[in-house]
Protein backbone atom coordinates (compact mmCIF):
# COMPACT_ATOMS: atom_id res chain seq x y z
CA UNK A 1 0.00 0.00 0.00
CA UNK A 2 1.07 3.81 -1.07
CA UNK A 3 2.16 6.06 1.92
CA UNK A 4 -1.15 8.32 0.76
CA UNK A 5 -3.16 6.69 3.42
CA UNK A 6 -0.93 7.68 6.00
CA UNK A 7 -1.02 11.12 5.34
CA UNK A 8 -3.93 11.74 4.85
CA UNK A 9 -4.40 9.66 8.43
CA UNK A 10 -2.10 12.30 9.86
CA UNK A 11 -4.56 15.24 8.40
CA UNK A 12 -7.50 13.22 10.22
CA UNK A 13 -5.67 13.12 13.27
CA UNK A 14 -5.01 16.51 13.05
CA UNK A 15 -8.33 17.63 12.53
CA UNK A 16 -10.70 14.97 14.79
CA UNK A 17 -7.63 15.68 17.93
CA UNK A 18 -8.00 19.03 17.36
CA UNK A 19 -12.04 18.61 17.71
CA UNK A 20 -11.77 17.24 21.08
CA UNK A 21 -8.49 18.24 22.86
CA UNK A 22 -9.87 21.77 23.32
CA UNK A 23 -12.59 20.42 25.51
CA UNK A 24 -9.96 20.24 28.25
CA UNK A 25 -8.49 23.38 28.09
CA UNK A 26 -11.75 25.58 28.19
CA UNK A 27 -11.40 26.24 31.78
CA UNK A 28 -7.66 27.42 31.47
CA UNK A 29 -8.27 29.76 28.14
CA UNK A 30 -11.33 30.74 30.55
CA UNK A 31 -9.28 32.47 33.02
CA UNK A 32 -6.65 33.62 30.30
CA UNK A 33 -9.55 35.52 29.00
CA UNK A 34 -11.02 36.44 31.85
CA UNK A 35 -14.39 35.30 31.00
CA UNK A 36 -16.45 32.18 31.66
CA UNK A 37 -16.29 28.23 30.00
CA UNK A 38 -19.73 29.02 28.76
CA UNK A 39 -18.35 32.07 25.93
CA UNK A 40 -15.48 30.04 25.19
CA UNK A 41 -17.84 27.05 24.12
CA UNK A 42 -18.95 29.22 21.16
CA UNK A 43 -15.50 29.04 19.74
CA UNK A 44 -16.29 24.89 19.39
CA UNK A 45 -19.64 25.61 18.05
CA UNK A 46 -18.39 28.02 15.58
CA UNK A 47 -15.66 25.68 14.59
CA UNK A 48 -18.63 22.71 14.08
CA UNK A 49 -20.78 25.01 12.24
CA UNK A 50 -17.99 26.00 9.68
CA UNK A 51 -17.43 22.39 9.01
CA UNK A 52 -20.74 22.19 8.13
CA UNK A 53 -21.09 25.19 5.73
CA UNK A 54 -17.98 24.22 3.87
CA UNK A 55 -17.95 20.80 4.00
CA UNK A 56 -20.19 19.57 0.79
CA UNK A 57 -18.18 22.87 -1.24
CA UNK A 58 -15.54 20.43 -1.04
CA UNK A 59 -15.79 17.83 -4.00
CA UNK A 60 -16.71 20.85 -6.36
CA UNK A 61 -13.46 22.21 -4.96
CA UNK A 62 -11.60 19.40 -5.70
CA UNK A 63 -12.55 18.91 -8.51
CA UNK A 64 -12.17 22.34 -10.51
CA UNK A 65 -8.69 23.50 -8.82
CA UNK A 66 -6.98 20.05 -8.09
CA UNK A 67 -7.18 17.96 -5.77
CA UNK A 68 -3.38 17.90 -4.21
CA UNK A 69 -4.02 22.22 -4.50
CA UNK A 70 -7.63 22.17 -2.64
CA UNK A 71 -5.50 19.64 -0.03
CA UNK A 72 -2.23 21.55 0.39
CA UNK A 73 -4.51 24.81 0.92
CA UNK A 74 -6.37 23.13 3.19
CA UNK A 75 -3.24 21.68 5.37
CA UNK A 76 -2.02 25.21 5.29
CA UNK A 77 -5.05 27.32 6.38
CA UNK A 78 -5.31 24.43 9.21
CA UNK A 79 -1.50 25.20 10.53
CA UNK A 80 -2.05 28.94 10.21
CA UNK A 81 -4.93 28.98 12.00
CA UNK A 82 -3.58 26.58 14.87
CA UNK A 83 -1.35 29.31 15.05
CA UNK A 84 -3.74 32.28 15.33
CA UNK A 85 -6.04 30.21 18.33
CA UNK A 86 -2.58 29.56 20.25
CA UNK A 87 -2.14 33.58 20.24
CA UNK A 88 -5.54 34.36 20.60
CA UNK A 89 -5.66 37.33 23.34
CA UNK A 90 -9.60 37.49 23.84
CA UNK A 91 -12.86 35.70 22.96
CA UNK A 92 -13.17 37.47 19.42
CA UNK A 93 -9.89 36.42 17.88
CA UNK A 94 -10.06 32.78 19.27
CA UNK A 95 -13.94 32.61 17.63
CA UNK A 96 -12.73 33.88 14.44
CA UNK A 97 -9.21 31.91 13.96
CA UNK A 98 -11.56 28.89 15.19
CA UNK A 99 -13.81 29.57 11.77
CA UNK A 100 -10.72 29.93 9.55
CA UNK A 101 -9.69 26.48 11.19
CA UNK A 102 -12.85 24.86 10.36
CA UNK A 103 -12.98 25.70 7.08
CA UNK A 104 -9.44 24.09 6.23
CA UNK A 105 -10.90 21.32 8.37
CA UNK A 106 -13.98 21.06 6.13
CA UNK A 107 -11.86 20.63 3.21
CA UNK A 108 -9.12 18.54 4.73
CA UNK A 109 -11.25 15.01 5.36
CA UNK A 110 -13.65 14.61 2.69
CA UNK A 111 -10.89 15.79 -0.16
CA UNK A 112 -7.99 13.61 1.71
CA UNK A 113 -10.85 11.09 1.86
CA UNK A 114 -10.89 11.61 -2.04
CA UNK A 115 -7.86 11.46 -2.93
CA UNK A 116 -7.09 8.36 -1.08
CA UNK A 117 -9.96 6.32 -2.65
CA UNK A 118 -8.95 7.79 -6.19
CA UNK A 119 -5.88 6.25 -6.00
CA UNK A 120 -6.46 2.55 -4.28
CA UNK A 121 -7.60 -0.40 -6.43
CA UNK A 122 -10.27 -2.23 -5.43
CA UNK A 123 -9.14 -4.42 -3.81
CA UNK A 124 -6.67 -2.50 -1.65
CA UNK A 125 -9.54 -0.96 -0.28
CA UNK A 126 -10.37 -2.36 2.70
CA UNK A 127 -6.60 -1.35 4.05
CA UNK A 128 -6.39 2.23 3.01
CA UNK A 129 -9.65 2.78 4.43
CA UNK A 130 -8.88 1.36 7.67
CA UNK A 131 -5.87 3.53 7.78
CA UNK A 132 -7.22 6.45 7.31
CA UNK A 133 -10.69 6.05 9.78
CA UNK A 134 -8.65 4.90 12.78
CA UNK A 135 -7.90 8.75 13.70
CA UNK A 136 -11.99 9.25 14.01
CA UNK A 137 -12.13 6.06 16.19
CA UNK A 138 -8.85 6.78 18.65
CA UNK A 139 -8.91 10.43 18.86
CA UNK A 140 -11.96 11.27 20.71
CA UNK A 141 -11.17 8.74 23.15
CA UNK A 142 -7.45 10.24 23.49
CA UNK A 143 -7.82 13.61 23.11
CA UNK A 144 -9.20 14.79 26.44
CA UNK A 145 -6.44 12.94 28.11
CA UNK A 146 -3.67 14.49 26.15
CA UNK A 147 -5.59 17.49 26.23
CA UNK A 148 -5.35 17.33 30.38
CA UNK A 149 -1.58 16.76 30.00
CA UNK A 150 -0.60 19.63 28.16
CA UNK A 151 -2.96 22.41 30.35
CA UNK A 152 -1.09 20.41 33.70
CA UNK A 153 2.45 20.35 32.33
CA UNK A 154 2.56 23.03 29.41
CA UNK A 155 -0.33 25.70 29.04
CA UNK A 156 -3.14 25.64 26.67
CA UNK A 157 -1.82 27.34 24.00
CA UNK A 158 0.22 24.30 22.84
CA UNK A 159 -3.02 22.35 22.14
CA UNK A 160 -3.15 24.62 18.78
CA UNK A 161 0.62 24.51 18.49
CA UNK A 162 0.75 20.75 18.39
CA UNK A 163 -0.55 21.52 15.03
CA UNK A 164 2.48 23.30 13.29
CA UNK A 165 5.32 20.49 13.19
CA UNK A 166 2.58 17.67 12.13
CA UNK A 167 1.00 20.03 9.32
CA UNK A 168 4.63 21.42 7.85
CA UNK A 169 5.96 17.84 7.68
CA UNK A 170 2.61 17.08 6.01
CA UNK A 171 2.39 19.60 3.68
CA UNK A 172 5.79 18.88 2.40
CA UNK A 173 5.35 14.85 1.61
CA UNK A 174 1.74 16.28 -0.06
CA UNK A 175 3.88 18.44 -2.74
CA UNK A 176 6.61 15.36 -2.59
CA UNK A 177 3.73 12.20 -3.22
CA UNK A 178 0.17 13.57 -3.98
CA UNK A 179 -0.95 13.62 -7.52
CA UNK A 180 -2.54 16.78 -9.35
CA UNK A 181 -5.94 15.37 -10.02
CA UNK A 182 -8.95 17.26 -11.54
CA UNK A 183 -12.46 15.87 -12.43
CA UNK A 184 -15.04 16.97 -14.34
CA UNK A 185 -15.79 20.60 -15.17
CA UNK A 186 -19.14 21.64 -13.71
CA UNK A 187 -21.18 24.50 -12.57
CA UNK A 188 -21.40 25.51 -8.89
CA UNK A 189 -24.59 24.56 -7.36
CA UNK A 190 -25.21 27.65 -5.29
CA UNK A 191 -28.79 27.09 -4.40
CA UNK A 192 -27.39 23.74 -3.05
CA UNK A 193 -24.50 25.14 -1.31
CA UNK A 194 -26.73 27.43 0.67
CA UNK A 195 -29.70 25.05 1.03
CA UNK A 196 -27.44 22.16 2.63
CA UNK A 197 -25.46 24.67 4.73
CA UNK A 198 -28.14 26.40 5.83
CA UNK A 199 -29.59 22.57 7.25
CA UNK A 200 -26.82 21.29 8.24
CA UNK A 201 -25.98 24.68 10.31
CA UNK A 202 -29.49 24.47 11.76
CA UNK A 203 -29.23 20.49 12.63
CA UNK A 204 -26.22 20.82 14.60
CA UNK A 205 -26.45 24.16 16.06
CA UNK A 206 -30.05 22.01 17.57
CA UNK A 207 -27.94 19.27 18.46
CA UNK A 208 -24.97 21.20 19.88
CA UNK A 209 -27.66 23.52 22.39
CA UNK A 210 -30.19 19.78 22.79
CA UNK A 211 -26.74 18.55 24.41
CA UNK A 212 -26.28 21.54 26.38
CA UNK A 213 -28.37 21.03 30.14
CA UNK A 214 -28.62 24.71 30.09
CA UNK A 215 -30.03 25.70 27.22
CA UNK A 216 -33.58 25.39 26.17
CA UNK A 217 -34.69 22.24 24.37
CA UNK A 218 -37.52 24.24 23.27
CA UNK A 219 -35.02 26.02 20.97
CA UNK A 220 -33.22 23.17 20.14
CA UNK A 221 -36.31 21.45 18.40
CA UNK A 222 -36.99 24.41 16.74
CA UNK A 223 -33.77 24.65 15.02
CA UNK A 224 -33.68 20.87 14.61
CA UNK A 225 -37.07 20.96 12.61
CA UNK A 226 -35.93 23.67 10.59
CA UNK A 227 -33.32 21.97 9.56
CA UNK A 228 -34.77 18.85 8.28
CA UNK A 229 -37.50 21.03 6.28
CA UNK A 230 -34.33 22.75 4.85
CA UNK A 231 -32.72 19.32 4.24
CA UNK A 232 -36.13 18.46 2.36
CA UNK A 233 -35.70 21.38 0.32
CA UNK A 234 -31.80 20.44 -0.15
CA UNK A 235 -33.41 17.00 -1.45
CA UNK A 236 -35.78 18.53 -3.35
CA UNK A 237 -33.50 21.17 -5.26
CA UNK A 238 -30.85 17.98 -5.92
CA UNK A 239 -33.63 16.49 -7.67
CA UNK A 240 -33.69 18.83 -10.74
CA UNK A 241 -30.24 19.44 -10.80
CA UNK A 242 -27.62 18.20 -13.76
CA UNK A 243 -24.79 18.53 -11.21
CA UNK A 244 -26.12 18.73 -7.41
CA UNK A 245 -23.22 19.95 -4.55
CA UNK A 246 -24.67 17.28 -2.73
CA UNK A 247 -25.83 14.28 -4.69
CA UNK A 248 -28.27 12.02 -3.64
CA UNK A 249 -28.53 9.96 -6.74
CA UNK A 250 -25.90 7.50 -4.76
CA UNK A 251 -28.34 6.48 -2.75
CA UNK A 252 -29.30 4.00 -5.59
CA UNK A 253 -26.49 2.09 -4.70
CA UNK A 254 -27.66 -0.45 -2.16
CA UNK A 255 -24.41 -0.60 -0.59
CA UNK A 256 -24.38 3.13 -0.26
CA UNK A 257 -27.91 3.20 0.43
CA UNK A 258 -27.09 0.70 3.57
CA UNK A 259 -24.31 3.24 4.53
CA UNK A 260 -26.03 6.19 4.73
CA UNK A 261 -28.98 4.82 6.24
CA UNK A 262 -27.92 2.08 8.73
CA UNK A 263 -24.79 3.57 9.01
CA UNK A 264 -26.35 6.56 10.64
CA UNK A 265 -28.19 4.47 13.03
CA UNK A 266 -25.41 2.88 13.79
CA UNK A 267 -23.50 5.99 14.32
CA UNK A 268 -26.45 7.58 16.83
CA UNK A 269 -24.60 4.46 19.06
CA UNK A 270 -21.14 4.26 18.79
CA UNK A 271 -20.99 8.25 19.06
CA UNK A 272 -22.38 8.64 22.00
CA UNK A 273 -20.05 6.02 23.71
CA UNK A 274 -17.36 8.18 24.07
CA UNK A 275 -19.49 11.06 25.63
CA UNK A 276 -21.38 8.87 27.93
CA UNK A 277 -18.11 6.54 29.51
CA UNK A 278 -16.34 9.26 30.69
CA UNK A 279 -19.27 11.12 32.63
CA UNK A 280 -19.78 7.56 33.83
CA UNK A 281 -16.89 7.12 35.48
CA UNK A 282 -15.91 10.83 36.68
CA UNK A 283 -20.14 12.28 37.79
CA UNK A 284 -21.83 8.48 38.23
CA UNK A 285 -18.48 6.04 40.08
CA UNK A 286 -16.87 9.45 41.82
CA UNK A 287 -13.37 9.11 40.02
CA UNK A 288 -10.96 11.66 39.59
CA UNK A 289 -10.51 12.44 35.82
CA UNK A 290 -6.99 10.88 36.14
CA UNK A 291 -8.27 8.12 37.41
CA UNK A 292 -11.29 7.66 34.85
CA UNK A 293 -8.97 8.56 32.03
CA UNK A 294 -6.63 5.86 32.82
CA UNK A 295 -9.61 3.03 32.61
CA UNK A 296 -9.95 4.64 29.45
CA UNK A 297 -7.19 3.51 27.88
CA UNK A 298 -8.38 -0.05 27.62
CA UNK A 299 -11.58 1.59 25.60
CA UNK A 300 -8.56 3.37 23.42
CA UNK A 301 -7.30 0.35 23.01
CA UNK A 302 -9.40 -1.75 21.79
CA UNK A 303 -10.40 0.95 19.76
CA UNK A 304 -6.84 0.92 18.11
CA UNK A 305 -5.80 -3.05 18.66
CA UNK A 306 -8.86 -3.53 16.46
CA UNK A 307 -7.21 -2.06 13.29
CA UNK A 308 -5.11 -4.34 12.83
CA UNK A 309 -7.43 -7.20 12.27
CA UNK A 310 -10.67 -5.42 10.78
CA UNK A 311 -8.98 -5.72 6.93
CA UNK A 312 -8.88 -9.64 7.57
CA UNK A 313 -11.92 -9.91 8.81
CA UNK A 314 -13.84 -7.92 6.61
CA UNK A 315 -11.60 -10.11 3.76
CA UNK A 316 -12.48 -13.39 5.50
CA UNK A 317 -16.26 -13.08 6.19
CA UNK A 318 -17.97 -10.49 4.35
CA UNK A 319 -19.69 -7.47 5.00
CA UNK A 320 -23.00 -8.63 5.54
CA UNK A 321 -21.90 -11.23 7.91
CA UNK A 322 -19.46 -8.74 9.96
CA UNK A 323 -22.04 -6.06 10.06
CA UNK A 324 -24.85 -8.21 11.52
CA UNK A 325 -22.33 -10.05 14.49
CA UNK A 326 -20.31 -6.52 15.18
CA UNK A 327 -23.40 -4.48 15.64
CA UNK A 328 -24.89 -7.32 17.73
CA UNK A 329 -21.76 -7.38 19.94
CA UNK A 330 -22.10 -3.76 20.13
CA UNK A 331 -25.73 -3.59 21.90
CA UNK A 332 -24.24 -6.59 24.07
CA UNK A 333 -21.25 -4.40 25.73
CA UNK A 334 -23.47 -1.76 25.72
CA UNK A 335 -26.03 -3.39 27.38
CA UNK A 336 -23.56 -5.00 29.53
CA UNK A 337 -22.07 -1.22 30.12
CA UNK A 338 -25.26 -0.31 31.66
CA UNK A 339 -24.63 -2.73 34.45
CA UNK A 340 -21.30 -1.01 35.60
CA UNK A 341 -21.71 0.06 38.94
CA UNK A 342 -18.62 1.34 41.64
CA UNK A 343 -18.18 -1.98 42.75
CA UNK A 344 -17.70 -3.71 39.65
CA UNK A 345 -14.25 -5.93 39.25
CA UNK A 346 -11.92 -4.13 37.80
CA UNK A 347 -11.07 -6.80 34.94
CA UNK A 348 -14.74 -6.88 34.33
CA UNK A 349 -14.49 -3.29 33.95
CA UNK A 350 -11.95 -3.09 31.45
CA UNK A 351 -13.32 -6.13 29.37
CA UNK A 352 -16.65 -4.16 29.06
CA UNK A 353 -14.54 -0.43 28.11
CA UNK A 354 -12.46 -3.06 25.94
CA UNK A 355 -15.58 -4.65 24.10
CA UNK A 356 -17.09 -1.39 23.31
CA UNK A 357 -13.82 -0.09 21.47
CA UNK A 358 -13.70 -2.81 19.65
CA UNK A 359 -16.78 -3.15 18.15
CA UNK A 360 -16.68 0.60 18.15
CA UNK A 361 -13.62 0.19 15.74
CA UNK A 362 -15.18 -2.48 13.59
CA UNK A 363 -17.97 -0.95 12.78
CA UNK A 364 -16.59 2.79 11.88
CA UNK A 365 -14.05 0.82 9.36
CA UNK A 366 -16.98 -1.44 7.95
CA UNK A 367 -19.21 1.84 7.20
CA UNK A 368 -16.29 3.99 5.84
CA UNK A 369 -15.27 1.35 3.35
CA UNK A 370 -18.81 -0.57 2.56
CA UNK A 371 -19.98 3.21 1.17
CA UNK A 372 -17.33 2.81 -1.87
CA UNK A 373 -18.21 -0.49 -2.97
CA UNK A 374 -20.27 0.08 -5.81
CA UNK A 375 -19.35 3.15 -6.97
CA UNK A 376 -17.49 4.17 -9.96
CA UNK A 377 -14.43 6.65 -10.50
CA UNK A 378 -16.34 9.28 -11.65
CA UNK A 379 -18.67 9.24 -8.69
CA UNK A 380 -15.76 9.05 -6.13
CA UNK A 381 -16.06 12.39 -5.49
CA UNK A 382 -19.56 13.01 -5.01
CA UNK A 383 -19.41 10.20 -2.88
CA UNK A 384 -17.03 11.47 -0.26
CA UNK A 385 -18.54 14.06 0.05
CA UNK A 386 -21.96 13.02 1.06
CA UNK A 387 -20.84 10.68 3.05
CA UNK A 388 -18.20 13.38 5.21
CA UNK A 389 -21.39 14.76 5.57
CA UNK A 390 -23.23 12.11 7.08
CA UNK A 391 -20.20 11.15 9.55
CA UNK A 392 -19.78 14.87 10.66
CA UNK A 393 -23.46 15.24 11.35
CA UNK A 394 -23.59 12.01 12.97
CA UNK A 395 -20.90 12.91 15.36
CA UNK A 396 -23.07 15.83 16.91
CA UNK A 397 -26.30 13.66 16.61
CA UNK A 398 -24.24 10.68 18.46
CA UNK A 399 -23.30 12.97 21.48
CA UNK A 400 -26.57 14.96 21.40
CA UNK A 401 -28.26 11.66 21.42
CA UNK A 402 -26.18 10.29 24.32
CA UNK A 403 -26.74 13.80 26.17
CA UNK A 404 -30.58 13.68 25.61
CA UNK A 405 -30.87 10.64 26.73
CA UNK A 406 -29.14 11.55 29.85
CA UNK A 407 -31.23 14.54 30.18
CA UNK A 408 -34.99 12.47 29.80
CA UNK A 409 -33.69 9.84 32.22
CA UNK A 410 -32.97 12.68 34.97
CA UNK A 411 -35.84 14.25 34.40
CA UNK A 412 -37.91 11.06 34.91
CA UNK A 413 -36.11 10.20 38.29
CA UNK A 414 -37.43 13.86 39.06
CA UNK A 415 -34.21 15.98 38.74
CA UNK A 416 -34.13 19.39 37.42
CA UNK A 417 -33.53 19.11 33.41
CA UNK A 418 -31.44 22.39 33.46
CA UNK A 419 -28.95 21.01 36.19
CA UNK A 420 -26.16 18.20 35.86
CA UNK A 421 -27.02 16.33 39.24
CA UNK A 422 -26.34 13.05 37.46
CA UNK A 423 -26.70 9.51 39.27
CA UNK A 424 -25.36 6.42 38.63
CA UNK A 425 -28.70 4.99 37.61
CA UNK A 426 -29.10 7.39 34.81
CA UNK A 427 -26.30 6.44 32.78
CA UNK A 428 -27.64 2.80 33.50
CA UNK A 429 -31.08 3.57 32.02
CA UNK A 430 -29.49 5.84 29.25
CA UNK A 431 -26.81 3.36 28.18
CA UNK A 432 -29.93 1.24 27.17
CA UNK A 433 -31.32 3.62 25.25
CA UNK A 434 -28.22 4.24 23.78
CA UNK A 435 -28.25 0.67 22.71
CA UNK A 436 -31.44 0.81 20.59
CA UNK A 437 -30.24 2.50 17.21
CA UNK A 438 -27.62 0.13 16.72
CA UNK A 439 -29.99 -2.72 17.66
CA UNK A 440 -32.24 -1.37 14.95
CA UNK A 441 -29.67 -1.43 12.45
CA UNK A 442 -29.26 -5.07 12.57
CA UNK A 443 -32.26 -6.20 10.60
CA UNK A 444 -31.09 -3.55 7.37
CA UNK A 445 -27.72 -5.06 8.04
CA UNK A 446 -29.57 -8.69 7.45
CA UNK A 447 -31.37 -7.58 3.92
CA UNK A 448 -27.77 -7.01 2.57
CA UNK A 449 -26.80 -8.85 0.17
CA UNK A 450 -24.40 -11.76 1.03
CA UNK A 451 -22.09 -10.78 -2.01
CA UNK A 452 -22.42 -6.80 -1.02
CA UNK A 453 -18.81 -5.66 -1.43
CA UNK A 454 -16.94 -8.75 -2.64
CA UNK A 455 -15.19 -6.51 -4.86
CA UNK A 456 -13.23 -5.10 -2.34
CA UNK A 457 -12.87 -8.66 -0.72
CA UNK A 458 -10.12 -9.64 -3.28
CA UNK A 459 -7.23 -8.65 -1.33
CA UNK A 460 -5.17 -9.52 1.54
Amino acid sequence: MSLLPYIVAATFFMEYLDSTIIATALPAMARSFHVGPNELSLGMTAYMLTLAVFIPVSGWAADRFGSRTVFACAVTIFTVASVLCGFSTSVGTFIAARVLQGAGGAMMVPVGRFIVVRNTETSRMIQAISTITWPAVVAPVVGPTVGGMIVTFATWHWIFFINVPLGLAVLAVIFAIVPEQYGPRRPMDWGGFVLGGASLTALLLGTELASNTHASLVLAGLLFAAGLVLGAATLRHAAGQDHPLLDFRLMRHPTFSVTVLAGTLSRFSIDAIPYLMPLLLQVGFGLTAFHAGTLLLAFALGNLGMKMFTTRILATYGFRATACVNAALGVAFILLAATMVPATPLAVLLLILLGCGVTRSMQYTLLATLGYADINDSEKGAASTLLSVNQQMCIGLGIAFGALALRAVATLRGEHPATDAFVATDFHWAFLVVALPLALSIPRYLRMDRAAGNALRTAS
